[in-house]
């Protein structure tokens, strides 16, 4: 029977989301040592990562199109997902890491991943009473903190790349088993009927087709900063410090800019149940697209000044994150939450898939001076996206009535 507190019920998901999507997180702590052990392609690097980034694409089109996280009891959907990818990453330590099964196992793994991340918030939202924004954004914010770890592993000087993925298959485990006790929140909605056109309602319907909008251009900069954030601050730093020190301080500081993104999006969600949605990601956008557009003006120059940035750029990137989220769920259909949060994870990383790849292309162009900038059009879309939201007469049912 699962829990039937609200607190004890939130808790539990917000471990199992992190102890499950830990088998993406481990991805990029055990990437330096394959480098290191196998001499490891870029190409095969680059599969690590992105493998898992297109099979949770495939998984959450899949699952929204058969709508299975409104159709199926959300734990046991969350389970028996954790299950397979605990399962499909164990079997990286019995394979050669060079092998071509490598990113088939990635890629299924993140199939599985599609049914842990928006079944969580799905399950968190169910609980939801005046408080959907500090909800989501617990979810978020732990999550935010799990994908900082491997820049503090990495920082450690490493781990052995079997550690972490044993580890990591282990609490997906834990994962699947513990997730059957949190409680359904009084918000979840009978089980609606089959249909595979309900997925459409994310763009034909004008106040989620903005939130997703806004999404889109939050997604647009968040993962290509993230990913490559690290590699801009070692070119950094070795402009202005000696090389040992620029390494260790710029794997410290991506360490601290992403888990600075944590606590925004608890701050964020506490500020937008009583503020209003359209208030905070409007705010938060306006801010990490102003230091996309900017950071760079500082390429090799003050290490303060480009720590300063990056830590606001870190807390104010994922601030709005899981303020989409919850405006989504707001403005869903009470039965088809699930499939309107899968959808629009769906959407935003599959447009990750192109920033990523952009960015190397750019610093080639540019140079690390201007190749952040591009990242501050996702932002400015959102703004207007989220200000347009603002204003249409449905806004009302976000924040309870504080837009």
């Amino acid at each position: 029977m699962g829990a039937t507190t609200k607190l004890a019920s939130v808790a539990i998901i917000a471990v199992c989301q992190v102890a499950a999507l830990a088998l993406w997180f481990s991805a990029s702590a055990v990437v330096p040592a394959l480098v290191r052990e196998y001499g490891l392609s870029g190409f095969a690097q680059a599969a690590l990562t992105s493998g898992v980034q297109a099979g949770f694409v495939v998984g959450c089109i899949v699952s929204a199109v058969l709508g299975l996280p409104d159709r199926v009891d959300p734990r046991r959907l969350f389970a028996a997902c954790a299950l397979a990818g605990a399962i499909a990453n164990a079997f990286l330590l019995v394979v050669e890491p060079t092998s071509a099964v490598v990113p088939v196992l990635r890629f299924v793994t993140g199939i599985a991943m599609a049914g842990v991340y928006p079944v969580g918030m799905k399950l968190a939202a169910t609980w939801a009473k005046g408080d959907m924004g500090l909800m989501v954004g617990i979810l978020v914010g732990a999550l935010t903190l799990g994908s900082a770890l491997p820049h503090l592993f990495n920082a450690l000087g490493g781990v052995n790349w079997r550690i972490p993925v044993a580890i990591s298959s282990i609490t997906a485990l834990v994962a699947a088993v513990l997730i059957g006790l949190a409680g359904l929140g009084p918000n979840r909605a009978p089980s609606p009927p089959f249909d595979p056109r309900a997925v459409l309602n994310a763009w034909r319907d004008v106040p989620l087709r903005l939130a997703n909008l806004g999404y889109l251009g939050h997604m647009w900069e968040l993962y290509a900063m993230w990913a490559w954030i690290g590699v801009f601050l070692v070119a950094s730093f070795s402009l202005s410090m000696p090389p040992a020190s620029a390494s260790l301080a710029a794997k410290l500081t991506a360490f601290a800019t992403v888990a600075a993104g944590g606590i925004g999006s608890v701050a964020a969600g506490l500020l937008a149940d009583r503020l209003g949605r359209t208030t905070i990601t409007i705010a938060a956008m306006a801010i990490s697209g102003t230091c996309a557009a900017t950071i760079g003006f500082l390429f090799g120059g003050s290490p303060a000044a480009v720590v300063a940035v990056c830590i606001v750029w870190g807390a104010s990137i994922v601030a709005d994150s899981a303020q989409f989220s919850a405006s989504v769920a707001e403005l869903s259909d009470k039965a088809r939450v699930g499939t309107m949060l899968t959808v629009q994870t769906a959407l935003g990383f599959t447009l990750t898939l192109i920033t990523i790849q952009s960015v190397p292309y750019l610093v080639e162009a540019v140079g690390w001076r201007y190749a952040f900038m591009p990242l501050a059009i996702g932002p400015a879309l959102g703004v207007w996206a989220m200000a347009r939201l603002r204003a249409h007469p449905r806004a009302t049912a976000l924040a309870g009535g504080r837009r």
